[in-house]
């Protein structure tokens, strides 16, 4: 499968890394997150790291999100801090943004090589968490 690209949402990008500049202090917060909402906002937050596995960045502006009243995301991005750039979801945040937001546009790689694509191209042969909701016929 070739994953299609789309077009880079910068100001995404750069809103992710203003965050990481600012906000990420200690070994605690070290990636920030930013994504749109379909109504053109942009929502932000950092991870909370902690040994027990604390949520990730992009885990956090999901609930961020909601806690402003949005529930549909267009697009998605991690930055990390020290001047890292754009890191691409763990394997667990990605299938959280594909149940979540099966549309979702994620942006990934490094330098000029940044690109956009579909959570789904993250996550091939990926499990469908809805299907334990389908009844039985």
């Amino acid at each position: 499968m070739t994953a299609q690209t789309r077009p880079v949402d910068h100001e995404l990008i750069q809103a992710a890394a203003h965050v990481a500049r600012t906000r990420c202090r200690g070994d605690n917060h070290t990636m920030a997150a930013a994504a749109r909402a379909q109504d053109g906002r942009i929502i932000t937050a950092v991870n909370a790291y902690h040994f027990t596995g604390g949520p990730c960045a992009e885990l956090v502006v999901i609930g961020a999100a909601a806690a402003q009243g949005v529930y549909e995301l267009d697009t998605i991005v991690a930055v990390g801090d020290r001047d890292r750039g754009v890191v691409p979801p763990c394997g667990r945040c990605r299938q959280v943004l594909l149940d979540y937001f099966p549309a979702l546009k994620v942006i990934v790689g490094n330098d000029d090589r940044v690109r956009t694509v579909l959570v789904a191209d993250l996550l091939p042969e990926s499990y469908v968490w809805a299907d334990h909701q389908l009844d039985a016929e």
